[in-house]
C-alpha cells in the first residue's frame, strides 16, 4: 500500500494556486506527476499524492518545480476567483474513480491529438522538403538541359562552318581544274598552230626547190624530193582494248588460284545476302565481306568489346553461314559473357559445319592442306 501524503500545504490568488508537498527523497526521475483540470496526481514510491481540485485549472500553463525533497505545484485557474478548499467535499468512492476515468480519458484524447498534430506537422515538413526538392531538381534540370542546348547550338554551329570551309576548299578545286584545263587546251592549240606553221613552210620549201631543178635541169632532183620533208600525219584515235580484270594487278603477276577463291566467297556473300536487310544499306563494298567482318569481330574481341565483336560476326553469319569459325568466335564471346547457353549452341553449330567439311573434302587434299598448315 502506496502512504498517502497528507502534510502538504497550499495557497491560492485569484488567478493561481500555489501547492507544497513534502516527499523525502524524491527527484525528476522517480516522480510520476499526473495533471488535468480537475485531477492531480503525484506518485514517487512509497509516497502518494492525489487532489481533486475544487474548481478547473489550467492543466497546460500549470508548471511543477522538483528539488529539496519536495514539489511545488503552480496552477493557473481558469476563472479568477478564491477557493474556499483545495478539494472538493463530499467525494465519494464512485465519483473519486469517474473523476479518475474522465481525467485518464482526457488525457488520452489530448495525447492522441498533439500526436496527430504532430504527424499533419511532420507530413507538412515532409511536403515543404519534398517540393522544395522538387525545385532544385527541376531547376538542376533546366540548368542541363540549358547546358546542352548551348553545346548543341555551337557544335551545330562548327559543323555549318566546317561544310561552308569545305564547300569553299571544293569549289577553289574545281576553278583552279578548270584553270589548268583551260591553260592546257590552250597550250595544245598553240603547238597545233606552230606544228601546222611548220608543216605548211616545208612544203613551201620544197615546191620552190622542184620548180628551180626544173628550170635548170639540176641533175640532183630525184636526191631533192627524197629529201623533201613529208607531210604530217591526220589526227585519229588508236582504240586498245584489255583483258577483262577484276583485281587491279596484272594477270601476269597475280595467284589465279587464290583470286578464283575469293570471287567464288564473295559471290556466295551476294547470294545469302539480303538486301532488304536494314543494317547492309549503310556498309561499303569491303565491309560486306565476311572476311573482313570476322576480323573486326577479333579486333574488338582482343579491346574486350564482347557486344560489338557478337555484332560483327552476327552480321557475318548473315552473310554467309558456312563458315565455322564465325560460330566458334561468337562462342568466345558468348563464354565471355557468361552466356552459356550460347556459348554451346554456337560451339555445336561449328563443329556440325566442320564435321560437314572435313566429310566433303578428299583425304588426299585434307592432307595436303594439313601438311601446308604446319608447314612440312
Amino acid at each position: 500500500m502506496p502512504l498517502q501524503v497528507s502534510n502538504y500545504s497550499w495557497q491560492q490568488t485569484n488567478t493561481a494556486v500555489f501547492i507544497s508537498v513534502p516527499l523525502r527523497g524524491v527527484s525528476v526521475r522517480d516522480a510520476d506527476v499526473f495533471c488535468t483540470e480537475n485531477y492531480l496526481k503525484v506518485n514517487c514510491p512509497p509516497f502518494l499524492f492525489e487532489v481533486f481540485l475544487y474548481a478547473p485549472i489550467d492543466d497546460e500553463s500549470s508548471k511543477a518545480k522538483i528539488g529539496n525533497n519536495t514539489i511545488v505545484f503552480t496552477l493557473h485557474k481558469k476563472e479568477a476567483a478564491m477557493w474556499e478548499t483545495l478539494s472538493l467535499s463530499g467525494v465519494d468512492k464512485e465519483m473519486m474513480q469517474r473523476i479518475r476515468e474522465k481525467s485518464i480519458l482526457q488525457a488520452q484524447e489530448r495525447a492522441k491529438e498533439a500526436m496527430e498534430a504532430k504527424a499533419v506537422a511532420r507530413r507538412e515538413d515532409q511536403k515543404y522538403t519534398l517540393d522544395v526538392m522538387m525545385k532544385i531538381e527541376e531547376e538542376e534540370r533546366k540548368k542541363i538541359e540549358d547546358m546542352k542546348e548551348n553545346e548543341r547550338i555551337k557544335a551545330t554551329k562548327e559543323l555549318e562552318a566546317w561544310k561552308e570551309c569545305q564547300r569553299k576548299a571544293k569549289e577553289l578545286k574545281i576553278i583552279q581544274r578548270e584553270e589548268k584545263l583551260y591553260h592546257q587546251e590552250k597550250q595544245m592549240e598553240e603547238g597545233k598552230k606552230k606544228l601546222k606553221h611548220k608543216c605548211l613552210t616545208g612544203n613551201s620549201a620544197s615546191k620552190n626547190l622542184a620548180t628551180k631543178g626544173r628550170n635548170s635541169e639540176n641533175i640532183f632532183f630525184e636526191k631533192l624530193k627524197e629529201d623533201s620533208i613529208p607531210a604530217p600525219r591526220s589526227v585519229g584515235s588508236i582504240k586498245i582494248s584489255f583483258t577483262p580484270r577484276v583485281f587491279p594487278t596484272a594477270l601476269r603477276e597475280s595467284q589465279v588460284a587464290e583470286e578464283e577463291e575469293w570471287l567464288h566467297k564473295q559471290a556466295e556473300a551476294r547470294r545469302a545476302m539480303n538486301t532488304d536487310i536494314p543494317e547492309l544499306c549503310d556498309l561499303k563494298e569491303e565491309e560486306k565481306n565476311p572476311e573482313w567482318l570476322k576480323d573486326k569481330g577479333n579486333k574488338l574481341f582482343a579491346t574486350e568489346n564482347y557486344l560489338a565483336a557478337i555484332n560483327a560476326y552476327n552480321l557475318a553469319i548473315r552473310l554467309n553461314n558456312k563458315i565455322p569459325l564465325l560460330y566458334l568466335n561468337r562462342a568466345a564471346c558468348h563464354l565471355k559473357l557468361k552466356n552459356l547457353h550460347k556459348a554451346i549452341e554456337d560451339s555445336s553449330k561449328a563443329y556440325r559445319i566442320m564435321k560437314l567439311l572435313l566429310r566433303l573434302i578428299h583425304p588426299t587434299k585434307l592432307y595436303k592442306m594439313m601438311l601446308r598448315r604446319f608447314g612440312i
